[in-house]
């Protein structure tokens, strides 16, 4: 007979996230909701919403909220998008100018059923926000667009000061954790990045199978690519769809994988249970 019986995960004490509240944390809210933005903040269903929000910090998703790609690891929607709103760019300059951002970060579903990816309101964007906030530097987490170097160089063109394109995981669990998106090619979008002379940063969830051995060739990966900035989180099982924790990972071994970080050549590692690709971004800046 076989075992009907699911292994379940003792969930550790860090995992007790506080409800988000405070008066920032409402105020964004509203923000968002009248201009019709999309944040990963609750599109993703990220853990830190209420610590982030309630230091007047978000991660705005352009080019809608539904995604052509079915990752097992993310909550955002899969399906047929919506056309692309050209005026999308305005209304995200004039929320990070209500809100006073000193750091903005942007990211966005994958949209292959645009010729360009969506690179060209990605530009727009960025160019529209820092015509209207100067002094706002902005962070951008990139889809890969296939890996074609026309698109991205459109987003290069742009100028944010740091582009973002994760990993997600080790070579080992790419083809079980992404749809489409393959490791070889997310290492040649990190390539392009640092060879433009931009900031490159990336990150990837633990927990979901790989070993430490791994995580760490999944380091040397990056830096030979020229990738600066290394973040490294908990994979949390936003639905019961999406793919299961196989471990939650020590605190220990998080100060570890920092420390090797460090050690092999990044200039920052952020590396927490809690931590996501934006978390704190304004720091690294």
């Amino acid at each position: 007979m076989e075992n009907q019986h699911q292994i379940i995960l003792r969930k550790p004490a860090w995992l007790k996230i506080k409800l988000p509240k405070g008066e920032n944390f409402s105020k964004l809210n509203q923000l968002v909701k009248h201009h019709q933005l999309n944040t990963i903040c609750t599109s993703g269903k990220c853990p830190n919403i209420g610590e982030c929000w309630e230091a007047g910090t978000a991660t705005f998703m352009i080019l809608g909220e539904v995604c052509t790609r079915a990752c097992k690891f993310c909550a955002v929607k899969t399906g047929k998008p919506e056309p692309v709103d050209w005026q999308e760019p305005e209304r995200i300059a004039e929320s990070v100018n209500i809100l006073q951002l000193k750091h903005c970060v942007l990211t966005s579903v994958d949209r292959d059923d645009l010729p360009d990816g969506g690179a060209q309101l990605w530009a727009n964007t960025i160019v529209e926000i820092k015509k209207q906030n100067p002094h706002t530097t902005i962070e951008t987490l990139i889809p890969d667009f296939d890996g074609r170097l026309t698109d991205l160089e459109k987003i290069f063109a742009a100028a944010p000061e740091i582009i973002s394109h994760n990993m997600e995981t080790v070579r080992r669990l790419t083809p079980l954790v992404r749809s489409r998106a393959k490791y070889d090619r997310s290492l040649e979008v990190i390539k392009h990045i640092s060879n433009s002379r931009l900031i490159a940063k990336s990150g990837i969830m633990v927990g979901i199978g790989e070993t430490a051995e791994e995580v760490f060739e999944t380091m040397d990966d990056l830096i030979n690519a020229g990738c600066q900035i290394f973040t490294i989180g908990q994979y949390l099982q936003p639905t019961k769809e999406n793919l299961a924790v196989v471990e939650y990972v020590s605190l220990e071994q998080f100060a570890e994988y920092k420390k090797v970080g460090l050690a092999k050549g990044f200039r920052f590692v952020e590396s927490n249970p809690l931590v996501r690709s934006s978390y704190h971004a304004e720091k690294q800046i």
